[in-house]
């Protein structure tokens, strides 16, 4: 099967909500290529390259591929661009995304699906949580909880620091018995986590299409399915539902948007954790919140992006 590959020039602080723009348009991945990661595996002695370009070193900019099948790719580029025009209207003044200079060409699917696998790895985050793809064996080490995700490991793969710290946050708050809501659920990760960790049921709900449909299937491939449910919505529309703890790894201009609803699914004495929050957006979110009458409890920063954590 053919398909085309596109690459958009963006940087670091861009690449991964471009690759969630793209994640809307396609089931068959989407890579970011950073050299900053390159770095880092040659400092940490992780991987070793016999010879590297040194123009790739000198490159500023962070290329994020996506591969479409080759019939949809038409009708499918320009809403594509729409949505890179709307994402920099939205940052303007504390994003950066770069040139989003875009390529594209014709590819083979098969050698694109086997090069894209081989660039995930079993993930630990947290003292407990190990988020591993489907395809890979891994071995359950004692107190460790292993959480697969399919092969499209769309939406969050734990990889980034935004999904990671919400999992450290998860595994300090969370109790036996604890019902979580996860608001945009994505992969569906952070709630089957939740279940994994001991959670009595988990409540998720995302307005993406291919999200929904990913998170089912990875509640399956967990044995999970019984413990959670999944709806297609903005935000639970039954107020009797009500979480111990919820989780919202959104971005901050939609926290900002929901933070007037997030408090009526959430039991009293209950931990809200949210994330996607970067610096200049920081202060607008503890604002936010806290006329909802949530107090801070923890912060975390990982890079450019926080995490918080409130009571109710």
């Amino acid at each position: 099967m053919q398909f085309t590959e596109l690459t958009i020039h963006t940087t670091s602080e861009g690449s991964e909500l471009i690759a969630d723009v793209l994640w809307r348009y396609t089931n068959y991945g989407v890579a970011i290529s950073d050299v900053k990661d390159v770095i880092a595996l040659q400092r940490d002695k992780a991987m070793y390259w016999d010879y590297m370009d040194d123009s790739l070193l000198q490159s500023g900019d962070v290329l994020v591929k996506a591969f479409i099948s080759l019939e949809e790719t038409e009708k499918t580029l320009p809403l594509i661009r729409a949505d890179f025009e709307e994402l920099k209207k939205n940052g303007e003044g504390f994003l950066n995304f770069g040139t989003l200079e875009t390529t594209r060409r014709i590819v083979e699917g098969d050698d694109w699906l086997e090069i894209w696998r081989k660039h995930f790895r079993p993930l630990h985050i947290g003292r407990r949580i190990v988020v591993c793809p489907e395809w890979i064996a891994y071995e359950k080490q004692t107190g460790e909880e292993v959480v697969k995700l399919d092969s499209n490991m769309a939406f969050g793969t734990g990889e980034h620091e935004t999904t990671s710290m919400c999992l450290k946050l998860l595994q300090e708050y969370l109790t036996p018995q604890s019902v979580c809501i996860d608001v945009g659920c994505g992969s569906g990760i952070l709630g089957i986590s939740a279940i994994k960790l001991g959670a009595k049921y988990a409540y998720l709900t995302d307005i993406d299409d291919i999200a929904v449909k990913s998170a089912l299937h990875n509640c399956e491939i967990n044995g999970v399915s019984d413990r959670v449910r999944v709806a297609h919505s903005d935000l639970l529309d039954d107020a009797e539902i009500k979480g111990d703890i919820m989780l919202a790894n959104i971005t901050a201009e939609i926290l900002c948007r929901l933070a007037p609803s997030i408090p009526k699914n959430l039991k009293s004495g209950g931990v809200l954790i949210l994330s996607g929050i970067i610096e200049s957006r920081l202060e607008t979110v503890l604002q936010a919140f806290g006329a909802q009458g949530l107090t801070l409890d923890k912060k975390l920063r990982d890079g450019e992006w926080f995490a918080l954590a409130f009571k109710a």
